[in-house]
């Protein structure tokens, strides 16, 4: 019988310690890409989270060396699957997780710049804008865009 068939066969141990796989909702969370499993899921039920290629769910597992695709708008990320723990770890422990792919790296570099680069400064003023300096500012927002 296939191991993936027994889902107990592979279960995370309950001391946090390192497993070979995991499902991929506690995987993201664990790996703090999402704050909450709740998150996870959520991302995953809007088809925000590929395995390998494919659209994922949320029962499916991880396991080293898988890769995967994280849209968290306005970036997507594409890292491969180092290691899996039980337990949500600390920030630090985190990254060593996973190894985000060099094109994903340079396109979200890119996204930030243009992101940094595209943001409307305005003056600080007293005071609530008035209707004519409101259009005005929403008009330059849209010549923006």
């Amino acid at each position: 019988m296939p191991d993936h068939a027994n889902p107990s066969a592979a279960a995370p141990s309950i001391d946090g310690a390192r497993t070979t796989r995991l499902r991929i909702d506690r995987w993201l969370c664990n790996a703090r890409f999402f704050k909450t499993r709740g998150l996870a899921v959520a991302a995953i039920e809007n088809g925000r989270i590929d395995i390998n290629g494919v659209r994922a769910k949320a029962a499916k597992w991880v396991t080293t060396g898988d890769f995967l695709r994280i849209q968290r708008p306005p970036y997507v990320q594409e890292v491969e699957v180092l290691d899996a723990v039980a337990r949500r770890v600390g920030a630090s422990i985190a990254q060593g997780l996973y190894r985000e792919t060099a094109a994903s790296v340079a396109a979200r570099t890119a996204q930030q710049e243009h992101s940094a680069l595209s943001r409307i400064v305005e003056e600080p003023r007293q005071g609530k804008l008035d209707k004519h300096d409101r259009r005005d500012r929403e008009r330059l927002k849209r010549s923006c865009e």
